[in-house]
Formats: C-alpha cells, sequence, structure tokens
C-alpha cells in the first residue's frame, strides 16, 4: 500500500500546490501585513493563527453589527413615518430637516451593511485557507509514514510550503480583520470594597490589552467619594488578547498588589455599554467597576 502511495503521491502533491496557490488571499486580496502578535518571539518569526478564538470574535463582532444595523432600521421605519406625516400637515423647514435625518441614517445603513459584508467576506477565506491548511497537513502526515523516495521528499517539501504559505495567508486576514473591529471606550466608575476601603487609601488601577496600556491612580476622600486623575481610555480591540487588570494599593513609597484578572473582550461587541464588575481579591472584598462601550 505504501508503495502505491508514493507513486500517487508526486502527482496529487503538484495538484495540490496549484490548488493553494490558486486559492492564495494575498494574489486575489489587498490585505495589510499581519500584525506581531504576542506568539511572535524576538528574534523569529512564528505564523501563529488561532481558528477557534477567530470564530468567536467573528461571531460576536457579526452579531454587534447587526444589532446596530437593527437599531437604525428601526430609527429609519420610525423617521419614513413621521415624514409621511409632515408632508401633508407641517412646516416646510421642519419637513426638510427631517428628510435630511433619513438620508443621513440611509447613508450610516449601507455603510454597516458594506461593513457587515467585508467582514463576511474576509472570514469566508479566512476558513478556506484553514481548510486547504488542514488538508495539506494532514497530507503532509500521511507522505512523512510512506517510504523515504526522492519523490516522497519532493512532495513532503512541496506540502511543507503550502501549509507555510496557508499559515501566513490565515495570519495576513486576521490582520485585516482586526482593522473591522472598531473600538472599546473604557470608562473607569470606580473601586468597591466596602469595609477594606478607607479615607485616604491611595490606588492605582493597571489596565493593559496587547500593547495598549493605561495606568491610573485614585483616592478614597473622607466622603467615601472617589477621585481619579483619568477617567476614559479608548482601547482598540485585538484577536487574541484579553484585558488584563491589575490593581495595587500605595502606602507611601511602598505597594502592595491587591490582585490581578483577565477580562475576555467577546462580550462587548454589542451596542449598550457593558458595565462590569470585577473581583479583584479572590474573595471578591475589592471590586473594580467599569463600563465598555463598543
Amino acid at each position: 500500500r505504501s508503495c502505491s502511495f508514493t507513486g500517487f503521491s508526486t502527482v496529487q502533491s503538484r495538484k495540490l500546490a496549484k490548488s493553494l496557490s490558486r486559492s492564495s488571499v494575498r494574489s486575489r486580496m489587498s490585505l495589510k501585513p499581519p500584525k506581531v502578535y504576542n506568539s511572535l518571539q524576538k528574534g523569529a518569526l512564528i505564523w501563529d493563527p488561532k481558528p477557534l478564538q477567530v470564530k468567536k470574535i467573528f461571531e460576536a463582532l457579526k452579531k454587534g453589527l447587526n444589532e446596530y444595523l437593527e437599531a437604525h432600521q428601526a430609527e429609519l421605519d420610525y423617521l419614513s413615518g413621521r415624514h409621511k406625516d409632515t408632508k401633508r400637515n407641517s412646516r416646510l423647514a421642519f419637513y426638510y430637516d427631517l428628510d435630511k435625518q433619513i438620508r443621513s441614517v440611509e447613508r450610516y445603513i449601507r455603510k454597516l451593511e458594506f461593513h457587515i459584508s467585508k467582514v463576511e467576506e474576509l472570514y469566508e477565506a479566512y476558513c478556506i485557507q484553514c481548510r486547504l491548511r488542514d488538508g495539506a497537513t494532514n497530507m503532509k502526515q500521511a507522505f512523512s509514514l510512506s517510504p523515504a523516495t526522492k519523490a516522497s521528499r519532493e512532495s513532503l517539501l512541496e506540502l511543507y510550503k503550502n501549509v507555510q504559505e496557508c499559515t501566513e495567508d490565515m495570519c495576513f486576514i486576521e490582520g485585516a480583520l482586526e482593522v473591522h473591529l472598531g473600538e472599546f471606550h473604557v470608562k473607569m466608575k470606580g473601586l468597591v470594597g466596602f469595609a477594606r476601603l478607607c479615607p485616604g487609601d491611595q490606588y492605582e488601577v493597571f489596565v493593559r490589552l496587547g500593547r495598549q496600556k493605561w495606568r491610573l491612580k485614585g483616592k478614597i476622600e473622607t466622603d467615601d467619594s472617589q477621585t481619579w486623575d483619568e477617567e476614559e481610555k479608548i482601547f482598540i480591540p485585538n484577536l487574541h488578547e484579553k484585558f488584563e487588570i491589575k490593581v495595587t494599593e500605595l502606602r507611601g513609597l511602598a505597594t502592595i498588589l491587591v490582585g490581578v484578572v483577565t477580562c475576555d473582550s467577546i462580550n462587548f461587541f454589542t451596542t449598550k455599554p457593558q458595565a462590569i464588575i470585577v473581583d479583584i481579591t479572590e474573595l471578591g472584598t475589592i471590586k473594580l467597576r467599569l463600563e465598555v462601550l463598543w
């Protein structure tokens, strides 16, 4: 069986190579170069696409975009109904103002529809490259078990190149998809600690998303209110990174670690502001309140 499989390998691997070449994303799409993720180590280029994570983000993103589309479609329906009424019995200036609002909402809806179609196009191309890579990987593993001949070595080399090309294309698409993720506006709402928070206590909160960082300091006032040197920060969503939150208590020149937590951003792709209450300590004696608007 292995002999016949080896003879079959040369023809099949060449066909697969041609198929992969025709399907190359970079030959059909104008994409930005892949961003350097944390999975890329300094001094060595390591392609590390994560299909399962990309699928989760894509589904959350598409759901959020459809929510925005439905909300603006409802607004358009409402304005269109008012437009018909005011055409019959209203001032001309008010009628034109309403007409202007309708055109503005219609333009925004078209932008959203294009945005959704672009995201779907990118993810479809990503899935194709993922399937091609899986197929080439399976064939490479099968050929590696066959007797070592010149034909099998050539086939393995060809398949290795195909796997690398598909992997690179997947990373290019991930970089292009990140451009369409929008922005997260994160607002500081303060610490909750009941008896743990006392007037005069000072804290530092450090929020990180990939390479993006936000460091802010706050103080508990005598009336139990809190003052923070910053209240809002804009983060650009990332396909692979989670929010990392670190809280420390400042006591003179010393700092005491209160806790470190991570927070997934998948649930933030929605039209409504998301209130987040994170347990900073293991027992939940100190919590951090944030609000995220996408």
